[in-house]
């Protein structure tokens, strides 16, 4: 938007334009736009919510392809990935070999919650054994197990 301004020179001055850039609308729109990703952002976290356990262990370097996840919560449910809702256990080994596409070298994190049954845990350890995956981890809380290794 242009604004006139009198150049002073009496009633029959040449007014010229200012040709000023308006910044408050696109601050107005990048603040909701701020406001909008800070809400999201928490949503965006993929899996079921579970409290791994704090322990003393080296962090895994990163790998190049992303590993399947079988998640065991405290109550024993068990969830594939980022799923939401439960399968039962028969069903775990025919639907990983199905997502690792009968790679069974593929890896596999079993993220159990601290207050999961050790029984639980087993078992699904188990079922991927008998299914033939080879490369299974229990990922742990690495902020917590580089504070217990540093000794504090």
């Amino acid at each position: 938007m242009a604004m006139l301004i009198k150049n002073g020179k009496g009633r029959g001055g040449r007014r010229r334009p200012i040709a000023d850039i308006n910044v408050t609308p696109m601050v107005d729109v990048m603040l909701v736009l701020l406001v909008v990703f800070m809400i999201t952002a928490p949503m965006l976290a993929a899996g079921v919510n579970v409290s791994l356990p704090k322990v003393s262990a080296e962090q895994m370097p990163p790998e190049t392809e992303r590993p399947l996840v079988v998640t065991v919560d405290k109550d024993g449910g068990v969830y594939v990935n980022e799923r939401k809702e439960t399968i039962k256990l028969k069903e775990l080994a025919p639907l990983l070999k199905a997502l690792a596409e009968n790679n069974l070298e593929k890896r596999v994190f079993i993220r159990a919650d601290q207050d999961a049954s050790y029984g639980s845990v087993v078992t699904v350890l188990a079922l991927l054994q008998e299914a033939g995956f080879r490369n299974a981890g229990l990922p742990v809380d690495p902020a917590e197990a580089r504070r217990i290794r540093d000794g504090g």
